[in-house]
């Protein structure tokens, strides 16, 4: 199976795939981080959808379109200019992952989180957590799919305790406040360490995407 992971600069899933004997390769317009740049394409994902994909598996970056994005809309001092330019930010998200979903590729799924994508677009097919492949987190994941079979979880475990952050009471999940002390304040860095699919749900998709049949209609 020939397949693009889209929008993944970490190759966690094109590893997956990879195991399996697929042809696949990550793209994005950063260098990859996962350590076979020999399976990674370097620039505009839209460049690539023309080809001939048995299956595409898009991360699309998720800055305007969740809700912690949307949030910064009313944040305190935000100005007129700022919401509208805000605005149009996510609506240009929303093109970019409409364009990958509308190619001609017959097998896609989009990866999000919880946000605009589901009242400016659709609801999503499933809402998945890391805790029902293997890891005690709990992070809503949206997936929107194009003839593809929901996930089926492959092992659940407990979810991730509830703990405060330092010194102001705020409850947050344990792996939320642990992401935080990884990135030391580096938001870019912060936002690659969230947006890598876990292990167990990369594993999950190479596994049960596929293995579907390419040949058919379906």
């Amino acid at each position: 199976m020939k397949v693009l992971i889209a929008c993944e600069e970490s190759q966690a899933v094109c590893k997956e795939f990879r195991k399996l004997g697929h042809k696949a390769f990550s793209c994005d317009i950063y260098e990859c981080s996962g350590g076979h740049p020999e399976w990674h394409i370097q620039g505009d994902v839209l460049e690539q959808l023309d080809n001939d994909w048995d299956l595409i598996i898009a991360h699309p970056p998720c800055t305007y379109l969740t809700n912690a994005g949307m949030c910064n809309m009313t944040r305190k001092n935000s100005t007129d200019e700022y919401r509208k330019n805000r605005i149009k930010k996510r609506d240009d998200a929303k093109d970019f992952v409409l364009k990958i979903y509308n190619s001609k590729c017959k097998r896609i799924a989009i990866e999000n989180g919880v946000g605009f994508l589901s009242t400016g677009w659709r609801k999503p097919n499933q809402i998945i957590h890391p805790f029902q492949f293997g890891h005690s987190v709990n992070k809503k994941t949206c997936l929107w799919l194009k003839r593809l079979p929901e996930l089926k979880p492959t092992k659940i475990v407990e979810k991730d305790e509830i703990t405060t952050w330092d010194g102001n009471g705020k409850k947050i999940s344990r792996w939320y406040k642990e992401t935080l002390k990884q990135a030391k304040g580096d938001l870019e860095l912060l936002s690659k360490i969230r947006s890598k699919t876990f292990p167990g749900i990369a594993k999950a998709m190479a596994e049960q995407w596929g293995s579907l049949n390419t040949g058919g209609k379906n």
